[in-house]
């Protein structure tokens, strides 16, 4: 029986192993090549460039500082250089090689000047990373497939992550009880929102007025068709704050939560703080422009219903709730331009943390403990998956609660805020603050948790995982990345 256990528990973990689960002290054993020469500044250069490179593309896509700091020590080790001081912060890196006490130290620095959502970018260099372990490739390689990953455009067009976007709210709404009808709308006011913010970025509008104007977009359709509804024949069962709730929650999504509570749990403070610093700046955005549309449609009459009581919901609604999670989860990683097999790996972390977190709601456990469960199950996953599918686990974690993100509690507390019942509303804001931060830890701990079910080993035989970059079309003829992805 112990054996038959153990076959299974090896079938369910697997053989690969996640990058950042073989970067542990003493997993270096031999260099793949002879240590560099102290008094040869070109290579060492070469290294330290390539390595803060690898650490850009990590810290741009939301990867926290401990495990970017890693990951650049970790390649600078395979290459020779062992001495090396590295410093991580909110938007840069600097390397530096120490040369012993007779030679000035090599220092290398890189930033990263915006941030954009492209996991098929960080999945890439994740398995380059892969390559410079098992194959020993040469510095020269590694610098051309970075560049070449750099330069590469999005896995598929704009109109297919827009679409991503608008599913992703289409799957909010049934996750949050709406009907058809608030589906539609949800779907159609966030592709508006997304096309015009994408058009904002493209004319250099800073983030936070993006956000404002995605804010003041979602309650307008929502506040218009509630005050029409006997025009349209909608019946009670339509709830506006659905609809706006669904659009705050896809503005929310690429917000770096995650990373920025991962670094103040691991040990980067600064990090952490200048991250979670911009998260509630950029969520001031989104409160601003729904505050201004609440004051827009009150000004034209239109009085939208007071919500600050939680919607009940019982067992015969969780299956639909569940499949509208899973739907959001995926559309996400859709429209964050992750690779095709990692989709449904976000779909069933999106599937297993909706069936969670609402679990543990029917037990009245509260939403702020059911959230942190399902998150810490969504890390737990995303770390397994990492080496089965070899997708990063930071694309399952943050797809796998995206559809747990408080929008709705966001919406009442303002709501609240706005109408004059002040202790209620701060309470939901502190709630909704509260569970996002609950969200971010758990899936920090599930990590965790996966990188200690099995230790890292040398592999026994070099893998090849060839690097494909989707080069069908040259890069010149499509339009440059941007920042209008919602959130980023």
């Amino acid at each position: 029986m112990r054996a038959f256990l153990r076959r299974g528990l090896n079938r369910v973990l697997g053989s690969a192993q996640a990058t950042i689960d073989t970067i542990e002290p003493g997993s270096i054993v031999v260099a793949p090549r002879r240590p560099i020469a102290m008094d040869d500044e070109a290579a060492i250069t070469e290294v330290l460039d390539l390595a803060a490179k690898i650490g850009a593309v990590l810290l741009d896509s939301g990867t926290g500082a401990i495990d970017t700091e890693r990951q650049i020590a970790f390649v600078a080790g395979i290459y020779g250089l062992d001495d090396v001081d590295i410093d991580v912060t909110f938007n840069s890196i600097i390397v530096s090689a120490q040369r012993g006490n007779s030679l000035p130290p090599v220092t290398c620095l890189r930033t990263v000047h915006a941030r954009s959502i492209d996991f098929t970018r960080l999945a890439h260099v994740d398995r380059l990373v892969r390559r410079i372990r098992q194959l020993a490739i040469t510095p020269a390689t590694a610098h051309g497939i970075v560049d070449e990953i750099y330069r590469a455009p999005h896995p598929y067009p704009y109109w297919v992550a827009t679409g991503g976007w608008g599913a992703m709210a289409l799957g909010i709404s049934i996750l949050l009880g709406g009907t058809f009808v608030v589906g539609l709308t949800a779907l159609l006011t966030t592709l508006v929102i997304v096309s015009l913010n994408r058009r904002l970025a493209r004319a250099g509008t800073p983030i936070f007025f993006q956000q404002f104007v995605g804010g003041f977009i979602a309650v307008v359709p929502a506040a218009m068709l509630f005050h029409w509804r006997e025009s349209f024949g909608l019946g009670p069962e339509f709830v506006p704050s659905q609809i706006i709730a669904a659009g705050i929650v896809v503005l929310l999504s690429g917000l770096s939560l995650v990373g920025s509570v991962q670094d103040a749990i691991t040990g980067a403070p600064i990090t952490g703080t200048a991250r979670f610093a911009e998260v509630v700046l950029l969520t001031g955005g989104i409160l601003a422009g729904v505050a201004l549309a609440l004051r827009a449609v009150e000004a034209m009459d239109v009085i939208l219903p007071g919500l600050t009581t939680q919607t009940p919901f019982g067992p015969a609604d969780m299956p639909a709730r569940i499949v509208g999670g899973a739907i959001a989860a995926g559309a996400f990683a859709v429209g964050s331009y992750a690779e095709r097999r990692a989709i449904p790996v976000a779909f069933g972390a999106g599937l297993v943390a909706s069936a969670v977190a609402f679990g543990f709601a029917l037990t009245d456990t509260g939403a702020i403990l059911s959230a942190a469960t399902a998150a810490v199950v969504v890390g737990l996953v995303g770390g397994l998956a990492a080496r089965r599918a070899l997708t990063p686990p930071l694309v399952v974690a943050v797809a796998g609660i995206t559809p747990l993100l408080p929008g709705l509690a966001i919406y009442r507390g303002l709501y609240g805020i706005m109408s004059g019942q002040s202790v209620v509303g701060f309470g939901q804001v502190a709630a909704a603050l509260t569970t996002g931060c609950a969200l971010a830890a758990g899936v920090t701990f599930g990590e965790f948790l996966a990188r200690s079910l099995r230790k890292p080993r040398l592999p026994s035989k070099l893998i090849r995982i060839p690097y494909r970059p989707d080069l069908r079309k040259p890069a010149s003829r499509r339009a440059p990345r941007n920042r209008s992805e919602p959130g980023t």
